[in-house]
């Protein structure tokens, strides 16, 4: 698979990269988080979100929404799944990672999506990006065989939480958090009864 920087132009289909903000004292904090052999999500960490970046970040790339920031770290190598929210994402790069996305209007009238259709692109370290609403991603890859990845995860307050309520039937079923649409792989590894949706390979960069 191709794999073509986040500084390419076509990367501009899916997202940006973020130069107006100093996230440096944010890319120091994320390196003492975790990095387990799998991979874990938190969506809101306090020693991340005292910082005083985090008020800069609400500012200029969330116009004063309330914001959290968490981070995705670990190894990994295969695409699993794909999400998307009703907001852009910025991923904060602690070290190199690799990001497998898709186009949100690529999903077809049933549902499903090819990953014939998925682009990789390499995160750098010390870089961040604004994922945009309609692109689809999911947990970011390890960059290099056996490099763990460490980046931070910048969203909306309380995506990706427990629901509140019950959601079924079309789109509404694909919804297994606040603010988070699910389209699973069969061979993702997915816990049982996660919506699936994508179709042909499990891509694996290894």
């Amino acid at each position: 698979m191709v794999i073509k920087k986040v500084t390419d132009a076509a990367f501009k289909k899916y997202g940006r990269v973020i130069d107006n903000i100093d996230f440096s004292d944010l890319l120091k904090k994320l390196e003492e988080t975790p990095c387990p052999d799998d991979v874990v999500y938190e969506p809101s960490v306090e020693m991340l979100e005292s910082l005083p970046v985090f008020e800069e970040i609400k500012s200029k790339a969330y116009g004063e929404l309330p914001i959290q920031i968490g981070y995705c770290n670990g190894h990994n190598y295969k695409l699993n799944a794909l999400e998307y929210h009703r907001s852009s994402e910025l991923n904060v790069g602690c070290t190199d990672a690799i990001l497998l996305v898709g186009w949100q209007p690529d999903i077809a009238e049933d549902g499903t999506y090819d990953t014939s259709l998925v682009e990789a692109f390499l995160l750098p370290k010390g870089t961040t990006v604004e994922v945009y609403a309609t692109t689809l991603h999911y947990a970011p890859c390890s960059a290099s065989d056996g490099a763990g990845f460490r980046v931070g995860i910048v969203l909306p307050k309380d995506t990706n939480l427990p629901l509140d309520g019950t959601h079924a039937g079309g789109e509404d079923s694909r919804l297994t958090a606040k603010n988070k649409w699910l389209l699973g792989h069969p061979e993702g590894g997915l816990p049982e009864g996660s919506p699936m949706g994508l179709v042909g390979e499990n891509i694996s960069l290894k």
